[in-house]
């Protein structure tokens, strides 16, 4: 058996930018990745978070150490700002051991989101 090291992807966005929205975007977020791929998350290697600049209140990583992610290397950024992007959008890479294929990963775009990987969502 072989283990390879995949990305899963994901996005969600916040109505208000405030700790509250944001835990909890990114623990739904979080909950549907680990739902669509049977993620242990004692495979994961490191998970990194970007969120739009819009985004000031909280620090995404905290919905996932709310779901009990204490052992999980956890990184944030803060994107460029793009004029004609999607507001208030935070996003999640998702670096883990698994033995399956690209083609049965499935990522996860939630709420508006959706707009930006319509073929997936």
């Amino acid at each position: 058996m072989i283990v390879l090291l995949r990305g899963i992807r994901g996005a969600t966005t916040v109505e208000k930018d405030d700790s509250i929205n944001v835990a909890e975007a990114v623990q739904e977020m979080l909950t549907a990745l680990i739902e669509a791929n049977q993620l242990d998350t004692s495979d994961i290697g490191a998970v990194i978070f970007s969120s739009t600049p819009d985004l000031n209140s909280a620090f995404p990583a905290a919905g996932a150490r709310a779901l009990g992610w204490s052992d999980v290397p956890l990184f944030g950024t803060v994107e460029i700002d793009n004029p004609n992007g999607i507001i208030r959008c935070i996003r999640v890479l998702i670096l883990y051991n698994t033995t399956k294929s690209q083609q049965e990963i499935r990522h996860v775009y939630l709420r508006r989101a959706t707009a930006l990987r319509p073929d997936i969502a």
